[in-house]
């Protein structure tokens, strides 16, 4: 049941329109979104789509009630890049064990990086590896589907391989624009003399004995990488639903052929309703790339000096990347991290002191801005005004925009320190004080070990320069 009157609109990349958002139960209303390959730490481009949609989904919860709304967000944890990473970092012991290694670690790093970014945890996280063969419960797997897409006349077996067979869906390209002769233009026919067409797509692939495999009708082997949110996505939210999200780059082919194996498996004329693509983000006016310097993953943003010679507050962070409409180009930089920092300290000061409840509502015209597509920069103008109210001493607006905050995921304190009138907890201005004292003594053993106490408490510390004095000064965020 819908809990607000607020209509939702969405930018739909399959019709290339913005149009009302109508679930197809609006008991249930369900979205799926690609999640992380965690071969290693997340780069900031993947925090993007993590937290757009993370806003989504505070908005479906609050228009359509917590209870009434399903995300799913898969993990990849089969995939080339995991066991070249496995085979780099462990190379004495057995590939699968790991590469259980490696997964384990960057799928607990991947998990503290995002809830770090204010983030909700979706109502469900699967892993690939536990959906490629037939399930004791019955859910719909990899394997399944892909026999059922042989039955169907959509896939065919050669030389090793499972393939989907393009040609045998009329529609195919759709998401993306692309037809048929366009990829095939581009194939590359001697390299693929098995196919029969060479646009034809894998679905499952032969493994050696030195690569990870899964018996099956075909031999050992493993999925291919489209299949799986194909098998994921029908799992939790069925055949058909409504909302599937991920980054631009994914339209083709990931997305593209999630929608053929999905249809032609199932017989259905579609597999989600709307299809939802954040934009591509540069880092400091260019691509991001190791070769270039500038690969910078959530981690390095948090913990290190990697931009901006300090580590950076997840909220701010999370208002960076919302401060550009999720589907236009964004430029991260270290003049947007100190804009995004500088907005929310001013709203987290305006909002001081406010008490929340559980059922405290956000702003009808903040939810009424984002309900258009997602606009956070209209909603942004809002949350100012609001805050202007609630420097003149007034109440209800510091109240309101308190909550606003919580909804949008921002916590109200992270930025404000004694100079914002936030008292300073005693054994926190000790510890600095003492980590200071053995800074000068060059005890750095010491001050590490402070800092790293600090750390365990959720206590983040900064060091910066007194610019008058040039003395050695430290100050202190809370850590999500």
């Amino acid at each position: 049941m819908m809990t607000s009157g607020t209509p939702l609109n969405l930018y739909n990349t399959l019709t290339r329109t913005k149009e009302p958002f109508v679930p197809l139960d609006a008991e249930n209303v369900r979205m799926y979104v690609c999640g992380p390959t965690v071969y290693d730490f997340a780069h900031i481009g993947n925090a993007r789509p993590v937290i757009v949609f993370d806003l989504l989904f505070r908005l479906l919860r609050h228009t359509y009630g917590a209870n009434h709304v399903t995300y799913v967000r898969n993990i990849t944890d089969v995939d080339d890049k995991i066991n070249a990473r496995a085979a780099r970092d462990f190379p004495a012991l057995p590939l699968n064990e790991a590469i259980r290694r490696v997964t384990e670690k960057t799928g607990q790093q991947y998990a503290a990086d995002v809830k770090a970014l204010g983030t909700l945890e979706p109502t469900y996280q699967p892993r690939a590896t536990d959906f490629v063969l037939p399930r004791p419960d019955g859910k719909p797997d990899m394997v399944s589907l892909i026999e059922r897409l042989i039955a169907n006349g959509h896939a065919y077996a050669a030389n090793g391989e499972v393939l989907f067979d393009v040609k045998s869906m009329p529609d195919y390209g759709q998401l993306s624009g692309r037809n048929l002769e366009d990829n095939l233009a581009g194939a590359r026919i001697a390299v693929d003399a098995h196919k029969k067409n060479p646009a034809d797509f894998v679905l499952w692939k032969q493994s050696s004995a030195e690569e990870p495999g899964w018996e099956s009708p075909w031999g050992r082997g493993r999925p291919g990488w489209h299949i799986e949110c194909s098998a994921m996505s029908a799992a939790y939210l069925g055949e058909v639903f409504d909302i599937h999200g991920g980054g631009l780059d994914l339209i083709f082919p990931h997305h593209e052929n999630e929608i053929a194996q999905s249809r032609c498996a199932h017989g259905t004329h579609e597999m989600a309703r709307v299809w939802m693509h954040n934009g591509f983000l540069q880092v400091e006016g260019q691509k991001m790339s190791k070769s270039l310097g500038n690969f910078v993953t959530i981690n390095d943003l948090l913990e290190t000096g990697t931009m901006g010679g300090h580590a950076w507050h997840g909220d701010v962070l999370r208002l960076a990347m919302l401060m550009t409409h999720y589907r236009e180009p964004i430029d991260f930089s270290v003049k947007r991290l100190e804009e995004a920092e500088t907005k929310l300290r001013d709203w987290q000061r305006a909002a001081r002191g406010a008490e929340l409840a559980n059922d405290d509502a956000p702003d009808a015209s903040v939810i009424a801005e984002l309900a258009d597509d997602l606009n956070f920069h209209r909603a942004s103008v809002v949350l100012d005004a609001i805050a202007k109210k609630a420097n003149r001493d007034d109440a209800r607006a510091s109240h309101c925009l308190a909550a606003t905050l919580s909804f949008l995921g921002f916590s109200l304190d992270s930025l404000l320190t004694s100079d914002d009138g936030w008292e300073e907890p005693p054994h926190i201005a000790t510890a600095i004080e003492n980590r200071l004292a053995a800074l000068n003594a060059r005890d750095f053993a010491k001050a590490d070990t402070i800092r790293n106490e600090l750390s365990e408490q959720g206590i983040s510390l900064m060091d910066y320069k007194d610019p008058e004095t040039g003395e050695r000064k430290t100050k202190w965020e809370s850590k999500r």
